[in-house]
């Protein structure tokens, strides 16, 4: 048998020329940082490792859904009470899309989801990606005042559950939404639906992932969150590299 085994082999990772912990950064740090292609090649230079930018925009396409697929598996079925969905609006190829999302009262993200449309059919199938992620239903719900919703929830969730439709109650979910809207205007939009949809559900599960979480409102010490950010860095960089 001429076959030859590393230790790579059998991962997503086996035949790439560049080390992996090397790929990982590079991915983790397009969706971490307002960063180009093109700066993330340069950034890899400075390291000795010299990568063009559409290998790193081949990566991105590979491994940003593994990123995504570890970090929805470590919260599913963690999800709080009281959720708030909305939408924003994401350029793709000229077009406006709509990405929905929801975060519970803590402000954990619960999911995300592009869509072409914004209608009572997409409000559905990210009803149903919220319960199958969230593996219970909430108390109460929070929306916009977009008809879609009342009829998407009694259907998917049911009547039992409070929902709430106020554009002033729903303004932590307007907060929620800073991040991806920051790190998308750098970029001028996406190329393709499907890049977009794989950035933008990376991005967010990197994100949550990442974030310092208080208790009782109280302020998180920089110190701590620079600690936190580090450890759990480190744990996923390993965890996606096994």
């Amino acid at each position: 048998c001429d076959r030859r085994f590393n230790e790579r082999s059998g991962t997503p990772f086996n035949d790439l020329q560049f080390p992996t912990d090397i790929v990982l950064l590079a991915v983790l740090w397009r969706l971490r940082y307002k960063l180009g292609f093109r700066d993330v090649a340069e950034l890899l230079l400075q390291r000795g490792f010299e990568v063009s930018y559409e290998t790193i925009r081949i990566w991105e396409f590979k491994f940003a859904p593994l990123v995504s697929e570890n970090l929805r598996a470590k919260r599913r079925g963690v999800a709080g009470h009281s959720w708030y969905l909305d939408e924003t609006y994401i350029k793709v190829s000229g077009k406006w899309r709509y990405l929905y999302r929801a975060i519970d009262r803590e402000g954990n993200l619960l999911d995300s989801m592009l869509s072409e449309h914004r209608d009572k059919h997409a409000a559905r199938r990210f009803l149903r990606r919220l319960l199958d992620s969230a593996r219970q239903k909430p108390l109460r719900m929070t929306t916009d005042k977009h008809p879609a919703y009342t009829k998407a929830i009694r259907w998917i969730v049911g009547r039992k559950v409070l929902h709430r439709q106020n554009q002033y109650l729903n303004n932590r979910m307007e907060q929620s939404h800073r991040p991806i809207k920051q790190r998308y205007y750098p970029m001028l939009g996406f190329r393709s639906f499907e890049s977009a949809s794989r950035f933008c559900t990376a991005f967010d599960e990197l994100r949550n992932y990442l974030r310092a979480r208080s208790v009782d409102d109280e302020p998180i010490p920089a110190s701590t969150r620079r600690e936190i950010f580090t450890r759990r860095w480190s744990a996923l960089m390993t965890e996606l590299a096994g």
